[in-house]
């Protein structure tokens, strides 16, 4: 099934989405997957999705035939023509019904198999937000400009909120309607480091896990290339400098 944004108001603040009476159930869990020119990478990310969870696979401007794959897979497809990294995430979060929403890279170099122990962490009340730290699998997998950038970054999140993660990365699971809540803003590669600096100022216990980071398939879209990494820093950056937001986002279970 392919849907257009402006089924979920994509020019509008996402809200959660109503209540469907009478429909089928929603998923125990949405897995939310930015997707540009993903085709052959696809199949494989779709089949490690768990059973019984829905894949969300946000088509932002693929050429490759992308979208009719996901569809063809069993995907929802959201269709998000504005090209940005957050705004296919953002796209994502607002198509999602379940209780929980996770997302992952869809270019194969994370395993959606691993989500389940990160959704159990916050399932339980261990964590608002778990996040997944990158653990290359070989060497050559992570460019080193784009670790050393993700780095920098990182230490100047936990000099701006305390937070002790090591990695900014895009794969992380959390409740819906706490995500919502945060009111992301950015749309660009800064949408992850914002989920993490507005999940921090509002009290949640953020939570990091090792996962491995596996060759992707195809090109990188972003930090494959020194400019690629210098538009995601820049961007991040820009994130940090926004001031803290309002203490009325706490998540369910948080900090106090």
């Amino acid at each position: 099934m392919i849907r257009e944004p402006h089924e979920y108001g994509q020019d509008e603040p996402a809200q959660a989405p109503p209540d469907t009476a009478g429909g089928d159930p929603p998923p125990p869990v949405d897995v939310v997957l930015p997707c540009l020119d993903e085709a052959s990478a696809l199949p494989w990310v779709m089949e490690r999705v768990p059973p019984g969870w829905r894949a969300i696979v946000v088509d932002n401007g693929s050429t490759d035939g992308s979208a009719g794959i996901a569809a063809a897979l069993g995907a929802l497809v959201v269709s998000e023509p504005r090209r940005g990294f957050g705004a296919a995430c953002h796209a994502g979060l607002s198509a999602a019904t379940a209780e929980f929403v996770c997302f992952c890279d869809c270019d194969a170099s994370l395993d959606p198999a691993l989500l389940p122990a990160m959704v159990d962490r916050v399932r339980v009340g261990g964590a608002d937000l778990v996040v997944g730290r990158r653990r290359p699998v070989r060497r050559g997998t992570w460019p080193a400009h784009a670790r050393i950038g993700n780095a920098v970054v990182a230490r100047m999140l936990r000099s701006r909120t305390g937070v002790r993660v090591r990695d900014i990365g895009p794969m992380r699971a959390a409740r819906r309607t706490d995500l919502l809540k945060l009111g992301m803003t950015d749309r660009r590669s800064g949408y992850p480091l914002e989920t993490v600096v507005r999940a921090a100022d509002a009290g949640w216990r953020v939570d990091e896990v090792d996962v491995p980071y596996l060759p992707r398939s195809g090109a990188s879209k972003v930090t494959g290339t020194w400019r690629g990494t210098w538009t995601a820093v820049r961007d991040m950056t820009a994130v940090l400098r926004e001031p803290p937001v309002s203490e009325g986002v706490r998540a369910r279970g948080g900090r106090p």
